[in-house]
């Protein structure tokens, strides 16, 4: 069978992957993306957009039970889980359609199939209809990660679900244990809590949302708790015992003594392993450390030609940072001038409720950097917008270089705090100064004025506080 040549042959078509392919085609080369299941991958189909409907389907069922709080009437209200998860996957297949959309008006040749690298510059392509040889000079690997299963906590999707099983779930969980409170667990943590499960969170770490500022962690830790959660801290589940059709009996070790506790349900949310297998990566010369390819600040594996970009190189395993990856690679391959990614510019987001959200260091991190630091922090219930709208539960912090007034980290928890984020992404991003966003005029009423009064508080000038 003749090959077929391409420019840029791209494997994987999640958040990465596509915006790579497609960015590449804008520049006039000539793409082929190769994925296996959806487009769109994990974060479009089974990550970030449908946990994002279904947390925004608990938001609402959480207003109704407020509604007497606004002088509203709600007395007959409800929920319907299949419902619920039904509205979330046709979004999913909504963005789905679009990408397909978008391969068409970039003329990105796709290919459904499993793709395996046999040579330099050579890859090929196991379809429903046989096998396609292809060739291109330049080959992007983005095909992303997939949960990490821990011996003995495997999930079966009956009693121990994956955030799969949790997306499409088989009923309504009645006790619920998550093992993890990253961003995925603590989401569905947050979700499943809202709908009425007794939920627990076990977490081997000091503190939940572990990546998170420890002031923020805190914060979050009393909203939950308050909510109704379970949260243990520095703690592990180290055995499952399940019945079928009944429960599991979950052995949880902290301090030193093991209690057990029995569930109808366990989320497993224990990280990621990158999904480095069958693409003939090690036979290239490719290395992987841990599951993850390691690459240069340019996303270059070290092979003439092979790059790789997105969960599959590494942290932070965001979408947004995969996307990125995805155009500064296109970009290099088409000749252009770019600039490497900066991780300490990329912000953090989970959408649990309260919201948290963050960029840069952390104070601790700060400090241990050797920095001497001004810290600002800002509460919710000094801001109009946030109590008129009923969300007065949250805070702001800033950290800053005390000689030079670089903003170091920023640092949220609360209400919309995904989408306020952004301004100090910016500020970060610009090289502004504490006296730039002190200048700077925030409108009002708006949430945004606590970030302004943060700035503010690091130096002792804070108005409402």
């Amino acid at each position: 069978m003749a090959s077929k040549s391409f420019d840029v042959v791209v494997i994987g078509a999640g958040p990465g992957g596509y915006v790579a392919a497609i960015r590449a085609a804008q520049l006039g080369l000539n793409v082929a993306c190769v994925e296996r299941e959806h487009l769109g991958g994990i974060c479009l189909n089974w990550g970030c957009i449908p946990t994002k409907a279904l947390l925004r389907s608990a938001e609402v069922y959480h207003q109704f039970e407020r509604a007497k709080e606004f002088g509203l009437t709600a007395d007959k209200f409800g929920f319907d889980l299949n419902a619920i998860v039904d509205r979330s996957r046709k979004v999913a297949a909504q963005m789905n359609g679009g990408i397909k959309g978008l391969f068409k008006k970039n003329k990105v040749t796709s290919i459904m199939g499993e793709a395996t690298i046999t040579g330099k510059g050579k890859v090929s392509v196991k379809t429903d209809k046989g096998t396609e040889e292809l060739t291109a000079p330049s080959i992007i690997v983005a095909t992303g990660a997939r949960a990490r299963e821990l011996p003995g906590l495997e999930a079966d999707g009956d009693l121990v679900w994956t955030y799969r099983h949790a997306l499409k779930p088989s009923r309504m969980p009645k006790k619920l244990l998550v093992i993890g409170s990253g961003a995925i667990g603590i989401e569905f943590a947050s979700f499943y809590n809202t709908l009425g499960a007794d939920t627990t969170v076990v977490e081997v770490m000091d503190r939940v949302l572990p990546v998170e500022d420890k002031d923020i962690s805190d914060f979050a830790k009393k909203q939950f708790k308050k909510q109704g959660m379970t949260i243990w801290e520095k703690a592990m589940v180290k055995q499952l015992d399940r019945t079928p059709g009944k429960g599991v009996v979950a052995h949880i070790e902290k301090g030193g003594k093991i209690e057990k506790h029995e569930y109808d349900t366990v989320i497993s949310a224990v990280g990621i392993v990158g999904n480095t297998e069958g693409l003939g990566l090690e036979a290239l010369g490719v290395q992987i450390d841990r599951t993850h390819v390691i690459t240069d600040e340019y996303c270059r594996t070290g092979i003439e030609g092979v790059y790789a970009i997105g969960d599959i190189a590494g942290a932070p395993w965001l979408a947004h940072k995969a996307s990125h990856e995805g155009v500064m690679v296109a970009e290099l391959i088409a000749g252009q001038k770019v600039h490497p990614i900066k991780p300490g510019s990329i912000a953090g987001c989970t959408y649990c409720h309260p919201q948290v959200a963050s960029v840069g260091m952390t104070e601790e991190k700060a400090k241990e950097a050797g920095y001497k630091i001004k810290v600002g922090k800002f509460p919710f219930i000094g801001n109009g917008k946030a109590v008129a709208m009923g969300e007065a539960e949250g805070m702001v912090k800033t950290i800053f270089d005390e000689k030079t007034g670089e903003l170091l980290g920023a640092h949220m928890v609360g209400a919309e705090v995904t989408e306020m984020i952004q301004g100090y992404v910016i500020s970060r991003q610009l090289e502004t100064t504490e006296e730039d966003l002190m200048e700077t005029v925030f409108p009002h009423p708006t949430m945004s004025e606590m970030m302004h009064e943060s700035v503010l508080a690091a130096y002792g000038r804070a108005l409402h506080i």
